[in-house]
């Protein structure tokens, strides 16, 4: 995580501008889902195997879509704001830059990704010959949910007001009525 962190700190004090692979392929560890979900395990997990313990380490890809689909998330509910902040470019700004884009262009070629990785993350959950217990599998998916809830309407984590608040006590205090038939 910090190695992720410091790679983002030499871009921009370099003035380097990665290609959007190159910016992924260290954005979805600085989100530090992969950091989270490796703490988890051993908590969501019993017995640990050595096998799935040992796995950990390659990151596996439960915890890559996770932690993907939670930076794309993350990006398109505060990359412009975060800008205006002082903070690093992301995902929608390379892209814009790389390609020639639009914003709404890039927010729109992000989304797609997250789609196919969804699918690609269910896919995985559902397999039977997982190393992981199915409660880990569980946090792995809620962890992106969390992460699209707290960004699908922008930046849930960086700029707290009455809305966002709001949003968040609702998960807890009131319950979500459901009609089984």
């Amino acid at each position: 995580l910090c190695k992720s962190y410091l790679q983002e700190a030499r871009w921009y004090y370099n003035g380097y501008t990665p290609t959007l692979e190159e910016y992924m392929n260290n954005a979805w560890i600085s989100v530090a889902v992969p950091m989270v979900l490796v703490h988890v395990f051993p908590l969501a997990t019993n017995p640990v195997t050595k096998e799935a313990f040992e796995s950990l380490s390659k990151y596996p890809d439960i915890i890559r879509w996770s932690a993907i689909i939670f930076r794309f998330a993350d990006d398109l509910g505060t990359s412009s704001k975060e800008l205006r902040r002082g903070d690093v470019p992301k995902s929608i700004q390379y892209y814009m830059n790389e390609k020639g884009a639009s914003e709404e262009e890039a927010r729109e070629h992000i989304r797609l990704p997250i789609k196919e990785i969804w699918k690609l993350l269910i896919n995985t959950a559902q397999r039977e010959n997982s190393l992981f217990s199915e409660t880990f599998i569980g946090c792995a998916v809620n962890i992106v949910r969390t992460g699209q809830i707290i960004y699908q309407h922008g930046d849930g984590h960086g700029i707290q007001n009455f809305e966002i608040k709001n949003r968040i006590s609702k998960l807890f205090f009131e319950p979500i009525l459901t009609l089984i038939p």
